[in-house]
């Protein structure tokens, strides 16, 4: 008998051990995972320098420069009151309300400047991927009112040879996390781009809506995925509108119900955009 408690006592206790191990493993792993969700809102090390950030994942110069937009804004284009002018009589600008985008609104995070510039130029180009999550949290904020009305997030397609070459599309690297955050769908495929254009750079506006005019289309499976739907279009700036307009047209003639559009920035004066 005391053989037998003997070998209970010590399975008991070797149990014990495993749950014990077990737990504390288990206890590792979250705090791993709670160190890296609180690592990729706020870093330790700034994305956009060597040095201590702010928060945010910038340090507190960039964070200070950077001009972020808050309401009231137009409700069709986005544009601040402060930084584009003249009060609204309602909750569109004047532009807006003369001549509508086709998109139905806009949110932007910040002022497209020399600031806002170098940080999504870094992430654009230079495959500083690390910034897509940044982003995200601003549109996050700036376009909540957007996202809770939405259906499904979509982003701005690139031709695949412009893809080969950048090896990433930065408008997808927003929306993606964007889109889980919110609890939304992610079409990353509906919108596709089988005409390869021009760079915007340069144009007027007349010349950008031509160069981007019939350059978008709906893939044969991404009409029943939109049909009804309202969709938020994902893209990093907006100058004049025209590729957001280009899009935001294929995507209604394909079925979708409503298109709003949230970009991490935009131009001052877009309306008035030259080249």
């Amino acid at each position: 008998m005391r053989r037998q408690n003997g070998v209970w006592a010590t399975r008991m206790e070797g149990a014990a051990a495993m749950a014990a191990s077990s737990a504390a493993l288990a206890g590792r792993r979250a705090r791993e995972a709670g160190r890296g969700l609180a690592d990729a809102v706020f870093p330790p090390v700034s994305w956009d320098d060597a040095s201590p950030s702010a928060g945010a994942g910038l340090t507190v110069d960039s964070w200070s420069r950077v001009t972020f937009l808050e309401d009231p804004v137009c409700d069709g284009c986005g544009a601040g009151f402060e930084h584009d002018g003249g009060a609204f009589a309602s909750d569109r600008c004047l532009a807006c309300q003369a001549k509508p985008y086709r998109f139905a609104r806009c949110r932007a995070a910040c002022v497209y400047d020399e600031h806002s510039r170098d940080l999504i130029l870094k992430f654009k180009h230079g495959d500083d991927q690390v910034f897509a999550l940044q982003f995200a949290q601003w549109l996050r904020r700036s376009a909540a009112d957007l996202l809770a009305e939405a259906d499904a997030v979509a982003p701005v397609p690139l031709h695949r040879l412009r893809l080969l070459g950048r090896r990433f599309n930065q408008a997808a690297e927003i929306a993606r996390p964007l889109a889980r955050s919110g609890g939304l769908e992610y079409l990353p495929d509906v919108l596709i781009r089988p005409r390869a254009t021009d760079s915007q750079g340069g144009k007027s506006l007349r010349g950008r809506r031509e160069n981007v005019r019939t350059a978008f289309a709906v893939s044969d499976t991404g009409r029943r995925r939109i049909k009804g739907r309202r969709i938020l279009l994902i893209d990093d700036v907006l100058t004049t509108g025209a590729t957001a307009e280009a899009c935001a047209k294929a995507l209604l003639d394909a079925g979708a119900r409503a298109v709003d559009l949230a970009v991490v920035a935009r131009v001052r004066a877009a309306r008035e955009f030259t080249g």
